[in-house]
């Protein structure tokens, strides 16, 4: 008997293998016993500033140790992501892996989620449960594709024998949903390096009809302005973290993976600065033990060397990247580039965009019922006459 929402349309030409994630227990023995082993940097003045002016507190890792020794149970959040199909797939020379929910609907919209970094797959679980809780396989109204980039969770690394950029991961993420048989035609949502991944689908793949995202002026609002105050911020003390990763990706790459709590510092600040209300501690935790087990930090975070020296993909976005797709955007005011719409609109041919109250950077995690709500009323202001022009 089939798994609910595992059936591939009849249409797909290829035939990707289930996957069930089971670490074996000396992984996960190892992983504890790193952790307990870890020593923690002595009392500065830095580390002891309770506003994380300076990054995250000798007395928060301490805690988090705690609890990773103690309170988290890795098992827990195995079952619940194989509580959703989960397959792989080989294209060109990537084993690609990926979670889905797949309607029987002959007319579901094909829909394609991507993540960025320190994120992952699991950003996107939230939202895809209340999905299967509202819909059944014969009533959900989409194709919902979730896969982990290259170099990624389950998928393996890019190929180590030449530069592997944007376009390649969209050009995969293509080959995917035509395989799926989603070639005549399928929507892109992300944010981050998935914002990226989409705008480059929607502008260059002809088969990716819409793309979904999550400059100041006299016209802004109110929360705009602070918007625009949090980006200022950000740029001025928020992003050593990716200009260590684009310029010294091999140092930062060896140097966190060879602990676990190196590690936690490093991927736990994002998930405490990037977002507007706190995250449980056990999600934080899920997203830096899938790193570590999986071992793909040093593989995830080659996007970064594409924005340096001269950072070409964000000033050519008013004239390469410029959408001409239909194109909507949500607007979170704890993201870190919370762009006003007037900034927005001159990235693309913008008919669709939601200004939110609440949410940060993982807009999918915090917020997994607004991003479902947008989306899918995105997808029904365009999807009718995209399926009538085919």
């Amino acid at each position: 008997m089939s798994v609910p929402f595992s059936q591939f349309p009849s249409t797909a030409t290829i035939v990707p293998t289930p996957f069930r994630v089971a670490f074996p227990d000396e992984q996960i023995t190892e992983l504890k016993t790193l952790v307990k082993l870890a020593k923690i940097a002595p009392p500065t003045l830095e580390n002891q500033q309770q506003d994380r002016r300076y990054g995250v507190t000798s007395d928060w890792l301490k805690t988090m140790r705690e609890k990773w020794l103690n309170d988290y149970n890795w098992r827990a959040t195995e079952a619940r992501i194989n509580s959703f199909p989960q397959f792989t797939t080989k294209i060109e020379d990537i084993s690609l892996h990926f979670a889905a929910l797949f309607s029987e609907k002959k007319d579901a919209v094909p829909v394609i989620f991507l993540h960025g970094w320190p994120g992952s797959f699991l950003e996107f679980l939230p939202m895809l449960q209340l999905f299967k809780e509202e819909y059944t396989p014969t009533t959900l109204p989409y194709h919902l594709i979730v896969p982990s980039l290259p170099g990624y969770g389950f998928s393996s690394g890019p190929p180590l024998d030449r530069e592997y950029k944007s376009h390649d991961v969209a050009r995969l993420m293509d080959q995917l949903m035509k395989g799926l048989g989603f070639g005549g035609g399928y929507i892109a949502q992300g944010g981050d390096i998935g914002s990226r991944i989409s705008r480059v689908l929607a502008v260059d793949f002809e088969s990716c009809k819409a793309a979904h995202q999550g400059c100041s002026d006299d016209s802004l609002s109110a929360s705009e302005k602070r918007g625009v105050e949090r980006r200022n911020t950000f740029l001025t003390t928020g992003t050593a973290y990716a200009i260590e990763q684009g310029t010294r990706p091999s140092t930062i790459g060896l140097v966190l993976s060879t602990n676990p709590m190196a590690l936690l510092a490093w991927v736990g600040e994002k998930f405490l600065d990037w977002v507007d209300d706190p995250l449980p501690l056990e999600t934080i935790l899920d997203f830096v033990s899938l790193y570590w087990f999986t071992e793909t930090y040093p593989r995830a975070i080659y996007f970064y060397r594409e924005d340096f020296p001269q950072r070409k993909f964000t000033t050519e976005l008013s004239t390469r990247w410029f959408i001409q797709k239909p194109f909507g955007f949500s607007y979170f005011p704890m993201e870190l580039y919370p762009a006003p719409k007037s900034w927005v609109a001159t990235t693309g041919n913008l008919i669709f965009f939601k200004d939110h109250q609440k949410g940060g950077h993982f807009a999918a995690l915090e917020r997994p019922q607004d991003l479902k709500a947008d989306f899918t009323g995105f997808i029904e202001q365009i999807w009718p006459s995209i399926a009538a022009a085919k």
